[in-house]
């Protein structure tokens, strides 16, 4: 596990090591196949005349800007991560990398969140993100604690059922 503890909190960017490797992995394609795509793009796009009026020489100039922001994105993000697994944590306490059951006030059912970084949050596979308002306020808690956060709807008050 990668540690950097120089750097503040809202700094670090926790990712599996499989996501890791997944945006190492897009960097790589991006920096050797992406950018010659690109490149090639351009030249031919020169090519074709006058580059005021240009479209296709303006168009690859664009996906040269969004492929090299994407490349600064991945590398400033690599930069800050902390590998973390399932096995980082204690399930006493929600953590990063916790499988969380939470029940809503006045709710009878419990519903499963896994607390993840911001790169790896996916509301549609039960991932929320810590830097969430669900996130913040559900960091830390323990089994039967009770907490509150704030979304769009208001106040929402929760109460932690499990934890793995």
């Amino acid at each position: 596990m990668r540690i950097l503890t120089a750097m503040p909190d809202n700094q670090k960017e926790y990712l599996t090591q499989e996501k890791f490797n997944e945006l190492e992995k897009e960097l790589e394609n991006l920096k050797t196949v992406r950018r010659k795509e690109v490149a090639e793009e351009l030249e031919y796009a020169k090519g074709l005349g006058d580059l005021a009026e240009n479209a296709e020489y303006h168009e690859a100039r664009d996906r040269q800007a969004t492929t090299e922001d994407r490349i600064a994105k991945l590398e400033d993000i690599l930069k800050r991560a902390i590998i973390v697994s399932d096995k980082d944590h204690t399930t006493d306490v929600v953590n990063i990398g916790s499988t969380v059951t939470v029940k809503k006030d006045g709710n009878g059912s419990g519903v499963t969140y896994k607390i993840v970084g911001t790169e790896e949050s996916d509301m549609s596979q039960g991932h929320i993100s810590i830097r969430s308002p669900f996130g913040e306020a559900v960091l830390g808690k323990k089994k039967g604690d009770n907490f509150n956060f704030t979304s769009p709807a208001g106040t929402m008050s929760y109460k932690v059922t499990d934890i793995k």
